[in-house]
């Protein structure tokens, strides 16, 4: 996944807290990728958002960990195939 385009991406208007982490590409293909997390009880979870032009594709919470650093270490350890794999799931 490549270094994001732009120092501040413009927000997610469904989801205004969740950051920008980079970008996903393949051939003409492009996504920004956005990681959403929120407190759940004791824990934090997180979801992942691809956007490309006005199109948006979220995942459900699917990440839940102890603390919101927990959470971004765990999106870290996807690859690209599998950020890949997670977007075409949700088309």
């Amino acid at each position: 996944m490549g270094q994001p385009q732009h120092p501040l991406p413009a927000a997610l208007p469904e989801a205004p807290t969740a950051r920008h982490l980079g970008d996903l590409g393949r051939a003409d293909e492009r996504w920004r990728v956005f990681l959403e997390t929120r407190a759940q009880g004791q824990t934090v979870a997180g979801r992942v958002h691809f956007v490309q032009g006005d199109l948006t594709r979220s995942s459900a919470w699917i990440l839940l960990e102890w603390s919101e650093q927990d959470v971004l270490h765990r999106f870290n350890d996807f690859s690209a195939v599998e950020l890949w794999r997670l977007l075409e799931s949700l088309g």
